[in-house]
């Protein structure tokens, strides 16, 4: 069991402040690496909450293995988010406020693959064109660094 989820044993659904990194793939390309989401269904990026003792970095070199498969030579900063836009509500309930490292993984190794329960599968995306079942929160930081991506609407 995780960090988060020992807390969310003492504090239930209420908001917590959680630190995380976020970590952007691009193929050669330019297409963004996203997976779907085992929790909600839709397209978010790599990425999660820190550990306790964990670096930033660390945690993004832990996440992209853990949900992709990979690994990546070095990381290279692209921003640091935090605010009240940075709220999220997962399905299930829980309530967090996220102060997101983004990082962008350079050189990285590996076939991207299904590594873990939270996600169930992979796919590239051009980050300028409308995806699919987009997650919401994932829109809003492509948007904060400048893409032009949105969700796509889904045909009745």
């Amino acid at each position: 069991m995780g960090y988060i989820a020992e807390l969310r044993e003492v504090v239930g659904t209420r908001p917590l402040i959680m630190a995380g990194a976020c970590v952007l793939v691009f193929d050669d390309g330019g297409r963004l690496l996203l997976q779907r989401r085992s929790d909600s269904g839709d397209w978010g990026t790599i990425g999660g909450a820190l550990e306790p003792g964990e670096s930033l970095e660390e945690a993004a070199a832990r996440e992209l293995w853990e949900e992709a498969g990979l690994t990546a030579r070095r990381f290279r900063l692209i921003d640091l988010f935090s605010g009240r836009e940075m709220y999220y509500r997962y399905p299930h309930g829980d309530e967090v406020y996220n102060v997101m490292a983004v990082y962008e993984a350079i050189e990285t190794e590996g076939i991207p693959r299904v590594n873990d329960r939270e996600g169930l599968e992979l796919a590239y995306f051009d980050p300028e064109a409308p995806i699919a079942e987009l997650n919401p929160f994932t829109g809003l930081v492509l948007a904060k660094l400048g893409y032009r991506v949105h969700a796509q609407r889904k045909e009745a």
